[in-house]
């Protein structure tokens, strides 16, 4: 195999065959030209996957062997967990365009020296060089995905085409049949979704595609040497229980690339800052305090370690995501009404993350005892508050903050009371304040507020003092 470091350019001003042999461009395997393009993207230290964060030392290098390999790939983990992202990020070591035959009635992208097809084969067998067109693919129309629920035989591999054989065409014959996703994504990359999910017969198809690497439908002799990188996805509690994937397609997958989620509740919310693709600026900007950022990466958390959660669907990053948004949408709307600039997010607002977070968690049946959804969620936003403050506590000492709480102060807090009601309650900014958050406390009154609910919604964690709710809103006392 050459590795070369010599850059092949693609000379799309070719538009014969005859052009194409003069122009010196060499076909290759698809599986050789994704390596060149990543050994030359590897030699360079150039960054390999843009975007995916916390993969760097445990999913990538594992990514990089298979490449290397030249395996065919199945990216095992649980859900929101960047296993299509990842697929999708492969097109980029694929050439940017590529030459094939442009000949009517060929439905797949054929390597103008090495046609599949009988048509394209007859074609070129009975034209000059001058004769036979050529047309360039690009490298983002060399990618297709399929989610295997519902998808069928003739949907991904093939089958008889009835309108064809009334045209008159031998059932027996190539041009009887319908190609499906994968012939047509020859000199491609096809990526399957949730493997497990596939009906039976179409994982013997896939099988057969990985052995030999042709498709036969229907016991018809048609044979291709498909030119083909394959890739899948699958959930472990699916994947690894016993019949959903036949054997013999579990034996001819190259590697086997597993995902996790976030590791440090730090580099999740790096993740989910990143992924929410939010405008914090615009006319009613967002002031996102970092111990806000963290309850809710941490409510995350919460769930993954949940014995009232089914564990084995696992809880995706899109639930810190959608609550993220939630929490930002519930400060921005009280910046509007109230016209208060910035918009500071606080406590109050994780009441309106309901809407966000039921319907992405599933619940342990037998291990929930008949807690409905939003009172396990409840726990979540309680625990996840009682974590973080509980740091916040030991890593900067706030039993000055919570022992001006303690001496009989009531304050009423909810998402749409004004950020001036609570300086009224607390005029004099301890110095604590100061290196307690990575805000001013002392900026204004927005930031105030926020850090305040914050204190008090912890001490209210760590029996300090007591909680009320009455008409949407809360009353914190000794």
């Amino acid at each position: 195999m050459n590795l070369s470091s010599e850059k092949t350019i693609p000379h799309t001003d070719c538009k014969t065959l005859a052009d194409l042999k003069a122009s010196g461009w060499k076909s290759k395997p698809v599986k050789q030209e994704i390596l060149e393009n990543f050994v030359r993207k590897l030699a360079a230290d150039e960054i390999l996957f843009p975007g995916i964060v916390g993969y760097e030392d445990t999913v990538i290098p594992e990514i990089n062997i298979a490449l290397l390999s030249g395996h065919d790939m199945l990216f095992l983990g649980e859900k929101g967990q960047a296993k299509s992202r990842l697929m999708r990020a492969l097109v980029q070591f694929l050439d940017e365009q590529i030459p094939y035959l442009d000949i009517p009635g060929v439905p797949i992208h054929e390597d103008p020296f090495h046609p599949i097809t009988s048509v394209a084969q007859r074609f070129v067998a009975s034209h000059s060089e001058e004769e036979i067109p050529i047309a360039w693919w690009p490298r983002e129309e060399r990618y297709a995905e399929r989610l295997s629920p519902g998808t069928k035989f003739a949907d991904i591999i093939g089958e008889i085409d009835p309108s064809k054989l009334t045209g008159g065409v031998s059932m027996s014959t190539e041009e009887a049949l319908h190609f499906g996703l994968i012939p047509r994504m020859h000199r491609g990359i096809f990526a399957m979704n949730e493997l497990p999910e596939l009906d039976e017969l179409v994982q013997v198809g896939l099988f057969n595609i990985l052995e030999e690497r042709d498709v036969q439908i229907r016991g018809y002799p048609v044979r291709f040497d498909l030119d083909i990188f394959i890739l899948f996805s699958a959930n472990p509690s699916t994947y690894n229980r016993s019949g959903k994937v036949i054997p013999q397609l579990k034996d001819r997958i190259g590697s086997i690339i597993q995902t996790h989620y976030p590791r440090e509740r730090d580099l999740g919310i790096e993740i989910m800052q990143q992924e929410a693709r939010v405008d914090l600026d615009g006319e009613y900007p967002v002031q996102v305090p970092y111990f806000m950022a963290e309850i809710i990466e941490e409510i995350t958390l919460q769930a993954r370690r949940s014995k009232y959660i089914d564990q084995a669907s696992g809880v995706s990053a899109r639930f810190s995501l959608a609550n993220y948004r939630s929490m930002i949408a519930s400060a921005r709307q009280r910046s509007i009404v109230l016209d208060e600039k910035p918009a500071v997010p606080r406590i109050s607002d994780l009441g309106h993350l309901y809407s966000s977070s039921l319907g992405k968690l599933e619940l342990d049946l037998m291990g929930s005892h008949q807690m409905s959804e939003k009172q396990v969620l409840d726990a979540l936003i309680a625990g996840a508050v009682k974590s973080v403050f509980e740091q916040y506590v030991e890593d900067y000492g706030l039993a000055e903050i919570g022992e001006i709480f303690r001496k009989g102060v009531r304050i009423e807090v909810g998402d749409m009371l004004p950020s001036s009601s609570y300086a009224e309650r607390l005029k004099a900014v301890p110095p604590a304040w100061e290196k307690a958050f990575e805000v001013n406390a002392s900026e204004n009154d927005a930031v105030r507020a926020s850090c305040v609910e914050f204190v008090l919604a912890g001490l209210y964690a760590i029996d300090q003092i007591s909680r009320s709710q009455k008409n949407g809103k809360v009353q914190y006392e000794t």
